[in-house]
């Protein structure tokens, strides 16, 4: 339990660790979803090609689409780029960086599923099962059978139980020629898939690791500054929901002792604090005003250090510079009076 403790974890550690752990499920759920899939083949000539090939390629658009649903910075990725440009331009390299991200783990899943397709070769077996060569693995001079009846007996090589061209060409033959061009297909998609893998691993800080650095911390950012907005949000909620019930049940004490009525009354002791927690916004309509100032100008990316009060008490003409380097030769300065 421990080390699955420890693995729960990591995986919460950060967003990134999280979409991993989460790729690695989904990943091993469509190993398992195949496993206990049914395959049936139709064992018809003009539904075979379709049904073989549905089986192949449907499934991991599906897990592709699941893989962009289940990672939680799509919305963050498509409200950073509908956003109006307000006070904070968007770099396009962090936007293609997020997606590129969520492309990357979105595709395991599909990958896997391909992979072991292939290499179990059913739905290669049941998809092109008319296009064996009876020239070569049979017998193509077999008399009394037309194209189309070739063409049907062929069908239903995937279907061993009514399968009856014996004569033609023999069912193991053509399942085993079938299941190793599928197999070969397979571990060449593996290797092609291992490849590039490799090559973006290895190949990428050779070329662009400063931007990629910077596209990173940036998207890092994005994702840390919409989470602490929505608990800096939450807050004002909370604070802003104790205030106004508070004050109703103070309205309501009011209205007992005018009606005589009289009831012990206490002041609740942290009505001050959630008052300062509102931070002057104490209505809806400056509530809805902040929040859509938000979304349209966002303030820019660059800190200002708050003004420092000189000996009168203004951040007037005694203000220091706010250059680190000019801080430092002040304080020098300073220090050599002494």
């Amino acid at each position: 339990m421990d080390k699955f403790r420890m693995i729960f974890q990591f995986f919460q550690s950060n967003q990134e660790s999280f979409m991993n752990g989460i790729c690695g499920i989904m990943a091993l759920a469509s190993t398992q979803m195949y496993s206990a899939f049914d395959f049936n083949c139709p064992c018809l000539p003009h539904y075979n090609l379709a049904y073989g090939l549905g089986i192949l390629l449907v499934p991991p658009f599906i897990l592709f689409l699941l893989g962009f649903v289940l990672n939680n910075n799509i919305s963050m990725l498509a409200e950073e780029w509908r956003r109006p440009q307000g006070q904070r331009g968007k770099d396009p390299s962090v936007l293609r960086y997020m997606f590129c991200s969520m492309a990357q783990r979105a595709m395991i899943a599909p990958a896997v599923w391909v992979s072991v397709t292939l290499l179990d070769g059913k739905c290669i077996t049941c998809a092109f099962c008319t296009s064996v060569p009876v020239e070569t693995l049979g017998n193509a001079s077999h008399p009394h059978l037309s194209q189309g009846e070739i063409q049907r007996v062929l069908a239903r090589i995937p279907c061993k139980e009514i399968y009856n061209g014996q004569q033609l060409i023999a069912n193991e033959v053509a399942v085993r020629y079938l299941r190793c061009i599928s197999q070969a297909l397979g571990w060449c998609f593996v290797l092609l898939m291992t490849t590039l893998a490799f090559l973006v691993r290895s190949l990428r800080p050779c070329f662009s690791q400063a931007a990629f650095l910077k596209s990173r911390y940036w998207s890092h950012y994005i994702d840390i500054e919409r989470k602490l907005f929505d608990e800096t949000c939450a807050e004002h909620a909370r604070s802003f929901a104790k205030v106004c019930i508070q004050q109703f049940f103070e309205g309501m004490s009011t209205d007992l002792v005018a009606a005589r009525c009289h009831l012990p009354r206490k002041a609740p002791a942290d009505a001050g604090e959630a008052a300062k927690k509102l931070l002057g916004i104490t209505d809806q309509g400056t509530m809805n005003m902040a929040l859509k100032s938000w979304h349209r100008c966002k303030p820019p990316l660059h800190l200002h250090p708050p003004a420092l009060p000189t000996e009168n008490g203004s951040a007037g003409e005694g203000q220091l510079p706010t250059h680190p380097s000019a801080l430092r030769r002040e304080t020098a300065a300073y220090y050599s009076w002494v």
